[in-house]
Parts: C-alpha cells; structure tokens; sequence
C-alpha cells in the first residue's frame, strides 16, 4: 500500500526548514525533518521506531529511536525523494525539492609548483593520506554524537566557502568543500559537535596536520592545516574540547583553519549547520 501526502512544512529561522510527512492513512505514523533543504545541507528526521528509511533509493541508518541523518552534496539534483517503510508494513514516498545554490570563484596564485601539480614522488603519499581519509568516510557506527549541535570550531574571519571553484596558479581545481576560518597561528581549534577521533595524521601532503571525528551516522568533521594537534586516535570529545591549534601546515598561504563536514563521501557546508557567531565575518 503507498500514499503521498505532505503535511506542514515551514520556515523556522533563515535557511531552516521543519516539517511532517505523514502517511495520510496513520496520522500517528509520520516523519519529522528538520534542516536546510539546499545544496550541501544536512537534515535530521524523526520517524518511529522501527521503521525504515530510504533517500533516493539508497538505505539511511535509523537509530533505535528513529533518528536519520540526510545529507545533500554541492551539485544534488533539485528533486530529492524519500521513502518510509513503516514497522507496520505500510511505504511512504515523498519527493522533496531543493532550493538552487551559486557558488564563488576564487583565485590563489603564487603557490609552489609541487602543491598544485605534485611531483611522480609524491603521488604515493598523497594516495595514502586519501585513503585513511576514505576509511574514515566509509565508518557507519550507531552514535549519535551530531545531536549535541553543532557550533564554529575557531573564531576569526571567513576566508574560504563551501562549493566555491578555486583556481591555483591559473589552473581550475575541485570545489571547496569546506570552510576556511582565517585566525592566527596558535589559536584554539575545538570539536564542532561530540564524537570520537578516528583519525590523527601529523603531515599530511595537502592538509597538514589533520583530525577527523566521527560523530555517529556516517556524519565525520575535519580540521586540517593545523599547527599542534591535542586529541589521539580514539579519543571521545564532548562538543567544544580542544582539539588543537590553528597553522599553516600542508598547502597554504597563511594561518587558518579548513574545517570541513560529510556524510559518507557527501561533502556538506558547515556553515548551515552552526548560528549565533555574530564575530564571524565573510570574505568578500
């Protein structure tokens, strides 16, 4: 049996959406979601106990008490849709549209040669460093460490965003998937949200020294560029231990923190996920 009804969705503050899919034949069996419906946003849901999810077809973990995390990357296609299949057999289906995102283009000449096209000598280490970073985006543990919140790992001036196109030395790159805070060298960095390290790398080629956390879900943040790390591999953090200090380690032209957010391989925009900094700036 299927049925497709949308209940109440609305605008909380800004970008933030809540919202009820309800089966429309139990109203007591529904679905909760709560997050930016945009490109590189990540959204909580609620369903009951025992049901099951699915984004686009694919399986989302469920907690014990039916907390799931979706997450939409920087080039998702408008129309999302997401399948519920009740304990008590029922399926729901309801397709959800994402608002449109532009992105910045930013320029960084002056780099050294090696950083932007690695020499054949480097190419071994830059394919290890990639992949203790792929391990840790395939984790799948059963916390919930992203349900303390989230809040801004440094304080300082916003130097890079999330989805903006980078060219290095006049040669296009990826996409930024992070967000860069420009703070000086020796500045806290802390734990956006509880979880546990699962990764602790001293030098990395392009980031340095790096931390990443698992918060539970397939959720992982990273802190990369960093001048001290202060976690071991391991460790659980409550939201806001130090994790270490803002450097300039790996590729960079000066002092800041990358810290960056992903579902699995999905690379979402941190600054979605964090409010109330009102000592933040934005680069122009």
């Amino acid at each position: 049996m299927n049925g497709k009804h949308l209940t109440s969705w609305c605008v909380v503050v800004g970008l933030l959406t809540c919202g009820t899919l309800s089966t429309g034949v139990d109203a007591a069996q529904k679905a909760v979601l709560s997050g930016p419906l945009l490109p590189g946003g990540l959204v909580t849901g609620q369903v009951a106990p025992g049901d099951k999810v699915s984004l686009n077809g694919r399986p989302v973990r469920v907690s014990t008490d039916g907390i799931f995390l979706m997450g939409f990357g920087r080039d998702a296609q408008p129309q999302q849709t997401v399948e519920i299949q009740a304990a008590s057999g029922f399926t729901f289906t309801q397709d959800i549209q994402l608002k449109k995102r532009t992105y910045k283009i930013t320029r960084i000449d002056g780099l050294p040669a090696r950083k932007v096209t690695p020499k054949p000598e480097d190419l071994k280490r830059i394919r290890n460093d990639n992949a203790g970073i792929g391990r840790v985006r395939k984790l799948d543990s059963a916390t919930v460490g992203f349900l303390s919140g989230f809040q801004w790992p440094a304080l300082g001036r916003i130097s890079g965003v999330f989805g903006s196109q980078r060219f290095l030395n006049g040669k296009p790159k990826n996409p930024h998937n992070g967000v860069d805070i420009a703070a000086p060298t020796g500045a806290p960095v802390v734990a956006t949200a509880a979880g546990r390290v699962v990764l602790v790398h001293q030098d990395m080629f392009y980031s340095g020294k790096t931390v990443m956390i698992d918060h539970g879900h397939g959720l992982s943040s990273v802190y990369i560029h960093m001048n001290k790390i202060a976690v071991k591999d391991g460790q659980i953090l409550n939201r806001g231990d130090k994790v270490g200090e803002v450097g300039m380690t790996g590729r960079t032209t000066g002092p800041h923190l990358h810290w960056g957010v992903s579902l699995f391989g999905t690379h979402l925009d941190p600054m979605l996920m964090v409010t109330g900094r009102t000592d933040i700036t934005t680069a122009e």
